[in-house]
């Protein structure tokens, strides 16, 4: 992740409105019998709040989380900041229900066994959902009643009549909201709990390129307020690149050119060999001057755009080079993009939810079966590269608790003595961060103990190289973290084992 310029999601209105609307809890929670009412038939039960969930739970936003009521499978109903239900299950699931206390408590009254309904959408038909509604019914009435019961605490709590189909459409445009805000993790393990339906939901990849395909039909149309734009944010010039990765055209190849000079300023990016790319694929022998200039801009770009030098001098061969770095690097189908494209821009575009949750799952789905680490070319070896990105990824998004969880399975997985003190010096960093300093001074004596038995020849020459000075400042960074944290015996430890690696490090020779 290339750099977060992340900050919150700014609220969404209708929530913040929407949470001062609670005129139907208030009613329950001061007369016992439509409580009562409430919590059977309708499974709305506000003495189970006290017990709260089956497990201690957080939103991955961070979020307040209020405990309402329970029902008697083990689930729980939370009112979220803003206002929101969200409703848990007790097998891992959770969405949200209501956009309100008494939205969730409309859906909840006018539509008893509402769960079967959560595979249902308006697009369904009224007909389907009629006849759903009316097999489901009829299998709750064929045990215990519903009908008096739902008409009378529905008028005391002020609910109008409304059918069953309006109701399922509420349902649905609540549970659409889940995430990215109301993403219910483990607090423990950190693990995102399944979402409560399965409808589909845009892909993460249209939503970040949006403000970019605008901004390229801008320049289509010689807007030249957003050209000035592209020269000075970095971010949009980005995505303006990559909605032109994916709608392509055949006029574009002078804004191409203007974006390709600004795009160079920012040094060797996925974005800066796109644009050379796309220009490259056009084909004009005079665009090599440009792409051979832009390859000169520094020693990154020059390393990185190093094959055009040795391209010959006409657009047969710029071309040929584009169409091979187009089909091994990019292609014109944002689902083949790698997840950190996506969750690279729409955290630098400060969609810091956005960018949060499907790298949560990712770990979650690698946390759960490793052989998606599997090396495809070598497919008895797992990869544990994937596992340090994240910890990267969530590291800049300011998500530590995650970053650990990362880590410590990126740890876990390395082969060689090299691999593994390096990533306990990381793994240390983030512990001390979060504030776990012993967890942090048992990664640093576990570093030491593998620096003094490491068990191959990797570090050999750990003393003589960066590795080295930056296993000392960890430590001398940890000591200063435990003394502050009044932790003095601790720390005259960890600084002593900083001393004695200090004395073993190579100082560089004087230079001439």
């Amino acid at each position: 992740m290339r750099g977060s310029g992340a900050g919150p999601r700014l609220p969404d209105p209708f929530v913040t409105v929407a949470a001062v609307t609670d005129q139907a809890l208030r009613l329950l929670r001061r007369d016992r019998r439509l409580a009562a009412l409430a919590a059977f038939p309708f499974g709305f039960d506000l003495d189970r709040a006290a017990h709260g969930h089956v497990e201690e739970v957080r939103l991955a936003s961070g979020g307040e989380l209020e405990v309402l009521a329970g029902d008697d499978t083990g689930g729980t109903f939370f009112r979220c900041a803003g206002g929101s239900v969200l409703y848990a299950s007790s097998e891992g699931e959770a969405g949200i229900i209501g956009s309100t206390v008494d939205e969730a408590l409309d859906i909840l009254t006018g539509l008893p066994g509402w769960e079967n309904y959560l595979g249902l959408s308006p697009q369904d038909g009224e007909e389907a959902l009629r006849a759903a509604v009316t097999e489901t019914e009829d299998e709750i009435r064929a045990d215990y009643g519903i009908d008096e019961e739902r008409t009378e605490l529905r008028a005391a709590l002020g609910f109008p009549a409304r059918s069953p189909v309006e109701l399922i459409g509420l349902l649905h445009a609540a549970l659409l909201r889940t995430e990215p805000d109301f993403v219910l993790l483990n607090a423990e393990e950190g693990r995102a709990y399944d979402p409560l339906d399965r409808h589909p939901r845009p892909p993460l990849w249209e939503t970040v390129l949006a403000a970019g395909r605008a901004d390229l039909a801008a320049l289509r149309a010689r807007d030249e307020e957003v050209g000035q734009a592209m020269a000075d944010d970095p971010v949009r010039r980005r995505l303006a690149l990559r909605a032109a990765q994916f709608d392509r055209a055949d006029g574009d190849l002078p804004l191409l050119r203007r974006l390709v000079r600004h795009e160079a300023e920012s040094s060797m990016t996925d974005e800066l060999r796109l644009a050379a790319v796309l220009i490259g694929l056009h084909g004009r022998a005079e665009d090599l001057p440009l792409l051979d200039e832009i390859r000169e801009t520094d020693f990154d770009t020059a390393c990185g755009l190093s094959e055009i030098r040795d391209l010959e001098a006409d657009g047969a061969a710029l071309r040929q080079w584009a169409r091979e770095m187009d089909e091994s690097m990019f292609g014109t189908d944002p689902s083949d993009e790698p997840l950190d494209t996506w969750t690279d821009l729409a955290a630098d575009q400060g969609l810091t939810e956005l960018a949060r949750v499907p790298l949560i799952r990712r770990l979650d789905e690698i946390e759960l079966n490793q052989t998606l680490l599997r090396d495809p070319r070598n497919p008895g070896r797992l990869n544990p590269a994937p596992l340090g990105s994240l910890a990267r990824d969530f590291d800049r998004l300011g998500d530590l608790p995650q970053a650990l969880r990362a880590q410590r399975l990126y740890v876990a997985l390395q082969e060689t003595a090299w691999d593994r003190v390096s990533a306990l010096r990381d793994l240390a960093g983030f512990e001390r961060r979060a504030g776990h300093l012993e967890p942090a001074a048992r990664t640093l004596l576990a570093l030491r103990t593998t620096l003094e038995a490491p068990g191959d020849d990797s570090l050999a020459w750990w003393q003589r190289v960066n590795l080295g000075r930056f296993i000392v400042r960890e430590h001398d960074d940890l000591a200063q973290a435990l003394a502050d944290g009044g932790h003095a015996a601790r720390a005259d430890e960890v600084r002593a084992a900083a001393e004695g690696l200090r004395a073993q490090l190579v100082q560089p020779g004087p230079t001439r």
